[in-house]
């Protein structure tokens, strides 16, 4: 990408934002987008593109009634980021690490950005009239989209509809739950260091952290990992506090043949392996995703002689397996992402409905040949960051009926997003789990 501004501007960061929700709008990744900016950047771009990607509903209904035809996307793309913007530029203290911006400033720096970029410059003088418009009309404007479920949510009409269906006691609270940043939450990795002195160490640091279950910290604010205290000594890792409750299930112990299919990004791996000695293989069918995962083993310091890495297809035996049966088996499968929006906004734009019957038959896929590995008397956890029935608790139902030598243990367990107003309590992401035993 071509620079045009000053760097760490706001004109600049509200440039390469709209690159990136112009991503979003034409089907792609807003993670892969960013993953691949330079890194002075990417915070302060992640935080703008996942605050328009959180009102994208609201700003999509706002732009087409000022708005018939965008000249082009990335006109539409900053449009729909200054909208969200001015949305709250009145408010007096604004989350998500969104400073509240002054209307002017806003205006200013966007037709800054229109009259810098070539493709955007003869329409500098049409984004400056639009943005005027809805400032003089914000009142009008608001109150006519404020039964408009897509303006209010801030879904596609598809997703709010099967919420509503599904969950029809909680779908506010899912829905609205997503619209707040996620805390960032540790799981400690005790073969290294016990919690206590993680917590201590933070505390010099004047980082604000508590703890909860076994082994995990969230921290009051998020903050760059990499500059926190016990990063490159492996001290921990991030994982949701859903996903910690995950590995305890299968009651590791030192010796084990344990696959994890679909491994990366790794949380469930290294989990694995920071409560005991066990014969690992790691699969994984993107390989730049497995050596991510590798790396993230070494840095732990939780690599060994007696864990594998392969790239192949879970559901596809005879590219990997040797035949020799697993005592426990992980299937963290592939799925609509669902229940993670908080995490990963732009999801909630990027999928169809038809994705949740995909996902579903490629789960069926790897269930089936995943069981096939599993030695009688073991363990297949299954796992989805799901919110969606057909995706989880469907699944393993449809599951049980297909093999009569499966057990379904008491530990299935929807976890929905959710936000804590207790401190005594700790976020959530969406999450399923599903153990079975073999006969």
């Amino acid at each position: 990408m071509k620079f045009h501004f000053k760097k760490n501007t706001l004109a600049a960061h509200m440039y390469i934002s709209s690159c990136a929700i112009e991503e979003v709008l034409k089907g792609y990744s807003l993670t892969l987008y960013l993953d691949n900016m330079d890194y002075e950047f990417r915070s302060a771009v992640q935080d703008l593109s996942f605050h328009a990607m959180r009102y994208l509903g609201w700003a999509d209904c706002v732009g087409k009634y000022l708005l018939r035809n965008y000249p082009n996307k990335l006109f539409e793309s900053l449009l729909l980021l200054s909208l969200t913007l001015l949305k709250f530029s009145s408010e007096k203290e604004f989350t998500n690490n969104i400073p509240i911006y002054k209307e002017f400033t806003i205006v200013n720096e966007s037709c800054n950005v229109a009259n810098t970029i070539p493709i955007l410059r003869p329409y500098k003088g049409l984004l400056n009239a639009i943005l005027r418009r809805f400032l003089r009309e914000k009142d009008n404007i608001n109150s006519y989209f404020r039964k408009d479920l897509k303006a209010v949510w801030n879904y596609q009409e598809w997703w709010i509809d099967k919420v509503q269906k599904c969950y029809p006691l909680q779908w506010q609270s899912i829905l609205s739950c997503a619209n707040t940043q996620s805390p960032l939450i540790l799981r400690v990795n005790k073969r290294n260091i016990n919690r206590e002195k993680v917590l201590e160490e933070f505390a010099s640091s004047n980082i604000e952290a508590k703890s909860f279950g076994e082994s995990g910290i969230l921290l009051y604010k998020s903050r760059s990992i990499k500059d926190m205290p016990g990063f490159d000594e492996g001290w921990w890792s991030v994982q949701d506090s859903g996903a910690q409750l995950a590995i305890p299930l299968l009651q590791i112990q030192d010796g084990m043949r344990v696959l994890d299919a679909c491994a990366a990004p790794g949380g469930k791996t290294s989990h694995l392996l920071e409560l005991a000695d066990v014969k690992l293989l790691a699969l994984d069918s993107n390989k730049i995703r497995l050596n991510r995962l590798q790396a993230n083993l070494e840095r732990l310091k939780l690599n060994s002689s007696n864990t594998r890495f392969l790239v192949a297809d879970a559901g596809s035996l005879n590219q990997w397996w040797d035949g020799v049966m697993f005592n426990v088996v992980i299937a963290d499968v592939p799925c609509t992402a669902s229940g993670i929006v908080r995490k990963h906004p732009d999801i909630r734009w990027l999928r169809k409905y038809s994705d949740i019957q995909k996902s579903v038959l490629l789960q069926k896929r790897i269930l089936e040949s995943l069981w096939k590995t599993v030695v009688s008397g073991g363990l297949l956890l299954y796992v989805t960051c799901s919110i969606f029935p057909e995706e989880c608790i469907f699944q393993a139902l449809s599951f049980l009926e297909r093999h009569q030598d499966a057990i379904f243990l008491d530990s299935h367990n929807q976890i929905l997003p959710n936000k804590s107003q207790n401190e005594l309590f700790v976020d959530n992401d969406g999450f399923f789990f599903a153990l079975f035993k073999k006969k």
